[in-house]
């Protein structure tokens, strides 16, 4: 115990920094072995939870190839909580100092165990869609949270101020928005279409065809929203101008990777795809939010306190 007690840093340090990156990795890595189990129909590999069989905890051999990818995504869920008890373990000492990563890693914590309940009422509902829907919102909310934690680490915790004009702000907001549209009626879209997770799993019986058309609707006035960002932002050189281009360029992707499974009849790999970009899209949103204000202390003339009091009115 006193090994682990003098391990535990003082301060946020490259250990800590190393821990949260590793924590939005693994999160982001869990919705694809995630995707993986519903694309290979081996959402039901497991057929009860939390066991993977009524008698053994484990799968079975005779549970074949899908047991085993049942069971592996099940296990990486294992080791997700141990990430995340790790990263809360590691900020314990500074918990006063740091309230805000103290608040984050708790809320990210606290939702992986949730996750796992869901998961498992989504495999005893038998792979119902708007559970499993939840299922994949929350992993987006854990996500946004893991972005925000790696955020935190490298800014500190001090005062901080808009470092974009309000108008750049309120619209950077309403992309959020609108990302947050894109990505439910995806969830919806998914809910209908054929990758059920399993042969027998119901589906929620709205028309997939509409529902892709729909979805793109969103997809591409993110994408717009987002290029007025980016022209904003170089023109006023923002300090957000790197973050924006990233959104950018994972929107590049995710709308390419959409209408190629559109139009090659939804192959699992690319769905598969679009649901770990999904994941990074909402990642680099959160990122354009966070990034549009800046510590006081870090601001060019802010060095006395009346500057300091006026950049935090700005």
């Amino acid at each position: 115990m006193s090994r682990i007690t003098e391990w535990v840093p003082s301060v946020v340090d490259r250990r800590i920094r190393v821990i949260a990156w590793i924590y939005l990795a693994a999160q982001i890595l869990l919705v694809g072995t995630g995707g993986l189990v519903r694309l290979t129909s081996s959402g039901l590999g497991c057929p009860t939870w939390p066991k993977c069989t009524a008698d053994s905890l484990v799968n079975t051999p005779e549970m074949g190839i899908h047991g085993v990818i049942e069971f592996g995504n099940r296990l990486l869920g294992v080791a997700l909580g141990l990430v995340a008890v790790l990263a809360f373990i590691a900020i314990l000492r500074m918990r006063r100092e740091r309230r805000d990563l103290f608040r984050l890693t708790l809320l990210a914590g606290l939702g992986i165990p949730a996750q796992a309940v869901i998961g498992g009422v989504s495999v005893l509902m038998q792979l119902n869609p708007y559970v499993v829907g939840v299922h994949f919102v929350i992993s987006v909310a854990l996500v946004a949270l893991c972005t925000a934690f790696v955020y935190r680490v490298y800014t500190g915790n001090g005062p901080r101020a808009r470092v974009v004009p309000r108008g750049f702000a309120i619209l950077a907001h309403v992309t959020s928005l609108v990302v947050l549209i894109t990505i439910m009626v995806g969830i919806l879209t998914t809910g209908s279409g054929p990758h059920a997770g399993d042969a027998n799993a119901p589906r929620n019986g709205l028309n997939s065809e509409l529902l892709q058309h729909i979805h793109s609707w969103p997809a591409y006035l993110t994408f717009a929203l987002t290029i007025t960002l980016l022209v904003i932002a170089f023109r006023l050189n923002l300090p957000v101008q790197r973050m924006v281009g990233l959104l950018l360029v994972v929107e590049l992707f995710q709308i390419a990777g959409g209408l190629l499974q559109s139009n090659l009849g939804l192959p699992p790999f690319l769905v598969g795809i679009h649901m770990v970009l999904a994941c990074a899209l909402a990642a680099a949103m959160t990122g354009v939010i966070l990034y549009m204000k800046s510590p006081v202390d870090r601001l060019p003339g802010a060095d006395n306190n009346r500057e300091r009091e006026a950049a935090l009115r700005a």
